[in-house]
């Protein structure tokens, strides 16, 4: 479906700064997010399943090797190790699991421990399963749609003509060869991006309305959680109310797209109403568990800002006849095993779900290259927001 909203309609609600006027636009996308979605929803959660020393200088990241911050690191995880992390992100309620890895590619040897990951996961949950893991070729994207992947996250990160800003040693027109080699291969696609990098509203709704030509099946919004010893690393935090209003923005410019919220959310919007305001205006899911480098909040926590909507978070008994909870096909058939619903788990500290705090090791760099784009590393201080429960046990 093309987008509800112009972009000159987009600009003009991209300057609404009234509280009470931004509430009006979030009951617009909700009521569209309902038409479309009903009470479906669509729960993610991810593995960092290979992490450290990227090779590219992606300005948001703390694993470029031209960041100045210590490398959050360990090496490509064994097909078990990822296995057990899924498990942990099913009992949490996620309905589908991604294989996340550092840099814009994969040895012959770790891509095939990717897809040894996946048929594990396909085997002994029923989660939907998801990559991430950088550029990958037609040959790539065919085997792992055989090896049971069913959707590729490949983000755009940014507007194309903010985008040199951002990346100089990972092209945008590489991002888009990659897209379409997952479409070709009849795998869905995940391509969203980061809000707050520096971009211009004029930018963001570029941004938007870029997706919506490439019409990805899902759209991943992350708000920058700055990191320090990064080029954004002293940006300040997004406002929670601009931040919910480009979320309903987005859900009317991408009326169709399963629309969810990923790294930043807490740091961002807090561990109050703005996470459930953010849900009324248009998402379908939040990413579990924990990010990739940074820590993420309790299942219970996550599932409740959707139920206290009246969404629906239950997973569903078969990832194969019935596409739901998210409405879309593409899913193995087949007979799946039994979805343990009764066994839900509530904090993460019942399940080992990938947590970065435990499993990274930060190593200091001898040497940080300067930047490709001569920019300067950024910020001293680290912006973490921690989980109810460290609080609780610190307090």
């Amino acid at each position: 479906m093309p987008p509800l909203i112009t972009r000159e309609e987009a600009l003009e609600l991209g300057k609404i700064e009234d509280h009470a006027e931004i509430e009006k636009l979030v009951e617009r996308a909700w009521r569209v997010r309902l038409e479309r979605f009903g009470d479906s929803t669509d729960l993610c959660s991810l593995v960092n399943a290979k992490s450290g020393g990227c090779a590219e200088d992606c300005g948001f990241c703390a694993q470029s090797r031209y960041a100045s911050a210590d490398t959050p690191m360990h090496p490509m995880m064994e097909p078990e190790q990822i296995l057990e992390h899924a498990k942990a992100a099913e009992a949490a309620g996620a309905h589908r699991f991604c294989m996340v890895t550092q840099g814009q590619g994969l040895s012959k040897r770790d891509f095939e421990k990717i897809l040894e990951g996946a048929r594990l996961v396909a085997e002994h949950t029923n989660l939907k399963r998801c990559v991430s893991i950088g550029h990958i070729s037609p040959e790539r994207a065919r085997k792992l749609k055989e090896a049971g992947v069913q959707r590729v996250h490949h983000n755009v990160e940014t507007a194309r003509s903010y985008y040199p800003e951002v990346s100089t040693t990972v092209r945008y027109e590489g991002r888009l060869r990659t897209i379409q080699a997952v479409k070709e291969a009849g795998l869905e696609t995940c391509v969203g991006g980061i809000l707050n990098l520096g971009e211009s509203p004029e930018q963001r709704v570029e941004m938007a309305f870029e997706l919506a030509e490439l019409n990805p099946t899902s759209v991943p919004i992350n708000l920058l959680n700055p990191r320090p010893g990064t080029k954004f690393g002293d940006r300040p935090l997004m406002d929670p109310w601009e931040a919910v209003k480009w979320i309903a923005i987005f859900r009317l410019i991408l009326p169709d797209a399963l629309f969810r919220l990923c790294g930043g959310r807490n740091e961002n919007l807090g561990l109050g109403e703005f996470q459930k305001l953010a849900v009324k205006a248009g998402l379908n899911g939040v990413m579990m568990g924990n990010f990739l480098t940074t820590l993420g909040s309790d299942p219970a926590w996550d599932r409740k800002l959707f139920t206290d909507l009246g969404l629906n978070v239950w997973r569903q008994p078969d990832n194969g006849s019935n596409p739901r909870p998210d409405n879309r096909s593409g899913w193995l058939e087949g007979e799946t095993p039994r979805t343990p619903i009764d066994d839900l788990i509530d904090s993460q500290s019942e399940a080992p779900l990938w947590n970065p705090a435990r499993q990274l090791r930060r190593r200091k760099k001898r040497y940080v290259p300067p930047r490709p784009d001569g920019a300067p590393n950024r910020g001293l201080r680290v912006v973490q927001v921690e989980p109810e429960r460290e609080r609780a046990a610190t307090a």
